[in-house]
């Protein structure tokens, strides 16, 4: 079947990860935004849709069974793949990226101005999602845990404090929201990471670093918002409440 301008893009990448790389290559975000239609995206960035149809055409006839098919995934080894990947990751290289932005802005601070605003969006970032990983690890993914067992052992489940999964969904995609905003910022601030000529090791190496970031950061919101989010809400209303 072929793709058409109302498929929507989170939903595309969910049942098909290299479709994220033609979303990326055309400023698409399909991560925090993917709960569209590639039309709207298009229309709104101002990209031919045909195009982006073809491209995405292209790369679904290449040959290839490489990648993990997530959409598959039970709901608990996806939360438990997300927590000990990507939460474990950012939390890494958070710790790595703070002290090489802090020594580019005491030497490169004065000529290149924008590395102080880097780092303080970074900063503001790094804590964001520090709060963010824990209420996930600590309410939304062990209420998903308990969901499973409780579909598996077709017993009830008691209504949890915060009412329904839907509640703590709603905040974590508004606070990925808020996360691709301060992406898009470091980004747009760097030209997408791109050191200058004569850049230093040191620049060079931060930036890679920070675009490898980023990366991750998006398959790592793109799992949560278009997969295991959704699949989640899903699951409770199957459920019988005690």
């Amino acid at each position: 079947m072929r793709i058409t301008e109302n498929a929507n893009i989170g939903q595309l990448v969910a049942d098909d990860y290299r479709m994220a790389s033609i979303f990326k290559q055309n400023g698409i975000d399909f991560c925090c935004k993917g709960n569209r239609s590639i039309a709207e995206a298009t229309k709104e960035l101002n990209l031919n849709t045909q195009e982006i149809l073809s491209q995405l055409e292209a790369v679904k006839k290449e040959d290839t069974t490489s990648g993990d098919d997530f959409q598959s995934w039970p709901l608990d080894l996806l939360a438990d793949y997300i927590e000990k990947t990507h939460h474990r990751y950012t939390e890494a290289k958070i710790t790595e990226l703070k002290p090489l932005l802090e020594k580019l802005v005491e030497v490169h601070g004065k000529e290149n101005p924008e590395l102080i605003e880097i780092q303080e969006i970074f900063n503001i970032s790094a804590g964001e999602m520090a709060s963010h990983m824990k209420k996930e690890e600590l309410v939304l993914f062990p209420f998903i845990r308990k969901m499973i067992k409780t579909k598996k052992s077709s017993s009830k489940i008691t209504v949890p404090h915060f009412g329904t999964v839907e509640n703590p969904v709603n905040m974590m995609v508004h606070e990925h929201d808020e996360q691709g905003r301060l992406l898009q910022q470091m980004a747009e601030l760097s030209n997408n990471y791109t050191p200058p000529i004569n850049a230093c090791n040191t620049y060079k190496m931060t930036y890679a670093t920070m675009k490898e970031f980023e990366e991750d950061m998006f398959k790592h919101i793109h799992l949560e918002n278009n997969i295991l989010f959704p699949k989640a809400v899903a699951l409770e209303k199957t459920l019988d409440k005690a």
